[in-house]
């Protein structure tokens, strides 16, 4: 493949025109905020490549190479915060789109109540008044992990530091 050239990062539904199904999506983007549906076409394709990988790992044969495999794969999920400690590779076929969505930064940015909405908490990060471990970081779809979860803040130069701001989520 040439340098430059751009490769599809999700798939697109079957079948465009089932009413359910885009209702479920609209739902969905408007919960979690998103730009739009190629979005959550992401996350799911996401989620597809998780569960092909946990099938293909399930049906090898477990011998020290396969169980060591699993073990780093079920990490990699735990530690993202996908997957709960005591989950198992089997655990990864029941998983919802929503697991993935979770741990989005704009969705944890949100859940921390640096934002009132979703939406405002994607306008934040874009514009970079979100740190992730004292850096900045402008990408709405970074995927948190559970360590990095508590060191998602405002930036110190933000105007958002300042408690009385008006956009600053009313604390409960």
């Amino acid at each position: 493949m040439p340098l430059g050239t751009k490769t599809k990062l999700y798939e697109t539904p079957n079948h465009p025109f089932q009413g359910e199904r885009i209702a479920d999506e609209h739902d969905l983007v408007a919960r979690y905020g998103l730009k739009n549906k190629e979005e959550l076409w992401r996350a799911q394709s996401e989620l597809r490549s998780y569960r092909r990988e946990a099938r293909q790992l399930l049906g090898a044969a477990q011998g020290d190479a396969e169980a060591a495999e699993s073990q780093e794969f079920l990490a990699r999920l735990k530690k993202l915060g996908i997957l709960n400690d005591e989950d198992d590779l089997d655990a990864i076929l029941s998983l919802d789109v929503t697991d993935v969505l979770e741990r989005r930064l704009q969705t944890v940015v949100y859940r921390k109540g640096l934002a009132n909405t979703a939406k405002q908490a994607r306008q934040f990060i874009v514009h970079g008044h979100v740190t992730v471990e004292g850096s900045r970081v402008t990408e709405p779809s970074r995927k948190v992990a559970v360590a990095e979860g508590d060191l998602v803040e405002f930036d110190s130069t933000s105007p958002l530091t300042d408690e009385l701001h008006p956009e600053r989520a009313e604390e409960q």
